[in-house]
């Protein structure tokens, strides 16, 4: 029965294609079904999170940072390491635990919910770290994509401007897009195109990442799937595969991250839920509350 349950949510999961959705359903199944340690979720979960990040390094091309929008590049690079290290600072001013803030800068300056489930594995995060960050750019998102739309209104911006604001405020990609598409055509090239410049900075990070909280016994040794993940990137970038090899893999990446975060989710119990705090969601929001004005700042001056 437990097999079936876990593989109806994963089903789920993949099928509606969101992050938290995968994690909730998961959690879910670990407060009404009791999940033994030996379960497939619990063994395996934090492999198949890591197998989908070495497929999304497939999918990804070095050069594709020079070749996007160069004109926005230094910007769009800048703001991203800021937005990343703002985090970091107000997260010891507030008092949040190194790792959870680490994971709340991932996801606030690169792509949300993938950065989040990228850097996780490489950091070695506890599944309630996963769970707090995960839940909280889950619920701006959703509050970005209602409200964008309106404040865009409400300053008559144009499609361009529109879609840059949204590409550099909003941490998810499929909410970025979401908010861009109620606004025209225009805008939602506009902030796709920015937005996977920004996405790419998932390389350095993961890289970057788990040399930093690697066992410094180890030296300069990393994690075999993140030397896997860097080696899928630049065997991207010399053979340029096709588009339709391309798509697959963003598949097979989707899948298995969707997947791992429903594992993640099985680990949860009732009392890490509990020991969520404010301090978190005070973090997220006070960094957001400076980058939405800065923001639309940057695109009304570029």
């Amino acid at each position: 029965m437990l097999y079936l349950s876990s593989s109806i949510f994963i089903l789920i999961s993949i099928w509606i294609g969101n992050a938290a959705l995968a994690l909730f359903l998961g959690i879910i199944l670990a407060i009404y079904k009791e999940v033994p340690q030996t379960f497939f979720t619990k063994k395996y979960g934090s492999k198949i999170l890591q197998t989908g990040i070495v497929f999304l390094g497939g999918s990804l091309s070095l050069d594709t940072f020079l070749e996007i929008n160069s004109s926005y590049f230094l910007v769009i690079s800048l703001y991203v390491i800021s937005a990343f290290l703002l985090v970091i600072l107000i997260g010891r001013v507030l008092g949040v635990s190194t790792k959870l803030a680490y994971l709340l800068s991932s996801g606030t300056a690169i792509c949300g919910g993938t950065a989040i489930a990228a850097v996780g594995p490489a950091i070695k995060a506890k599944p309630e770290e996963l769970t707090t960050a995960i839940t909280i750019v889950f619920l701006l998102n959703a509050l970005a994509v209602i409200f964008f739309p309106i404040v865009g209104d409400f300053f008559n911006l144009s499609e361009q401007e529109f879609g840059a604001w949204a590409a550099l405020a909003i941490h998810d990609t499929a909410s970025v897009i979401g908010a861009a598409s109620m606004m025209g055509e225009e805008a939602m090239e506009v902030a796709a195109t920015l937005k996977v410049t920004r996405t790419l900075w998932i390389i350095p990070l993961v890289v970057g990442s788990a040399w930093y909280f690697r066992n410094k016994s180890e030296g300069f040794g990393l994690p075999l799937f993140v030397i896997f993940f860097l080696f899928a990137t630049i065997l991207n970038s010399l053979a340029s595969p096709s588009s339709d090899l391309i798509a697959i893999l963003k598949i097979i990446n989707q899948v298995c991250l969707l997947t791992g975060l429903f594992c993640i989710g099985t680990q949860i119990n009732i009392e890490s839920l509990k020991s969520i705090s404010l301090r978190p969601v005070l973090l997220a929001v006070s960094v957001w509350v400076i980058i939405i004005p800065t923001s639309f700042w940057l695109v009304s001056v570029i």
